[in-house]
């Protein structure tokens, strides 16, 4: 058998070998298993970095609300910001106020009068 194949090879036919060494796996195997685990290796990275993404943004919009709640606190503390409640008008601006009123209205009444 061995003089059968040997007489083969040196006529140039190559014999096609599927005997497989039992400690080496098939060269195909290896990387149908290499390509499955890239797979999943690339899996797990896009999620941990989409995880990361939005876990930041959302830190970072935490931090920038507290920020501005202590921003506006302050503010408010030292009196240079906020609204003040509106206090009362003094009567004197009050008087005044009235009275300007009153010389409109009768501005306003000569006026038609000296347009009829």
């Amino acid at each position: 058998m061995v003089s059968r194949k040997l007489s083969l090879v040196k006529e140039g036919q190559v014999l096609p070998q599927n005997e497989t060494h039992p400690f080496i796996p098939d060269l195909l195997k290896i990387k149908e298993g290499a390509m499955a685990k890239v797979k999943k290796l690339e899996h797990l990275i896009l999620v941990a970095i989409v995880r990361f993404y939005v876990r930041s943004l959302n830190f970072c919009k935490n931090k920038y609300l507290a920020f501005r709640r202590k921003l506006t606190e302050t503010k408010n503390k030292n009196g240079n910001g906020g609204e003040t409640p509106p206090g009362e008008v003094s009567k004197f601006l009050k008087m005044i106020s009235d009275y300007k009123q009153k010389i409109r209205e009768i501005k306003h009444r000569i006026h038609e009068e000296e347009n009829k």
